[in-house]
């Protein structure tokens, strides 16, 4: 019997990015299904003890600086660890994630998830700007202003609140948060661990 991934992120997360494809391709290899949950960070951290990155003392952000490169160029991705769009809001890349999770499938929710995570990391993209968000989901074969418009809906919204909601429940704390069996694992540089679990 196939499992499955839970998948709680942001798209604002360049850990996220930089585990996004591997994921992906992990649950293609192990016939495993990833059930894709965009949450709110933020809310998150104001009940975990997380910090926004800006609040966060100074060696900590020189070391995620130099960790981001670091891991980047293992894994041969390409990274600008200071995009021109950061910090940015990732509320309604979020939801245009669930949007097209909920009226297209998951595999159409993972596709866009894994698009916006390069747009803004990779590319230098706005991921809180309409015109950028509708034109990286046309660009995989989706109707983007379609997909906006439902983004936009309080049934989206709703769906976003109640995957935080389980984020907080599962004691979740940062993004990416892999769930497999009811246990968790917080980090791209878990996969590892979620490759065993399966």
């Amino acid at each position: 019997m196939s499992k499955t991934i839970t998948y709680f992120m942001t798209p604002m997360s360049p850990w996220t990015y930089l585990g996004h494809a591997r994921l992906a391709a992990l649950a293609a290899a192990k016939g495993a299904s990833v059930d894709i949950k965009p949450i709110d960070l933020g809310r998150v951290f104001s009940v975990s003890g997380g910090l926004p990155l800006a609040k966060r003392a100074p060696q900590r952000q020189a070391y995620r600086l130099l960790d981001l490169a670091r891991s980047a160029a293992h894994l041969g991705l390409p990274l600008n660890v200071q995009p021109a769009f950061f910090p940015v809001s990732p509320d309604l890349a979020a939801k245009l994630i669930i949007a097209a999770r909920t009226t297209l499938g998951a595999e159409a929710g993972l596709e866009l998830a894994g698009a916006l995570l390069r747009a803004l990391w990779a590319e230098d993209k706005n991921i809180a700007d309409e015109d950028t968000l509708a034109q990286v989901a046309d660009l995989l074969g989706y109707d983007g202003r379609m997909l906006l418009k439902s983004a936009q809906t309080a049934g989206v919204q709703d769906q976003l609140d109640k995957n935080t909601d389980e984020a907080i429940a599962a004691n979740v704390f940062g993004s990416p948060w892999y769930v497999v069996d009811g246990e968790g694992f917080w980090g791209q540089d878990r996969l590892a661990f979620v490759e065993l679990a399966l």
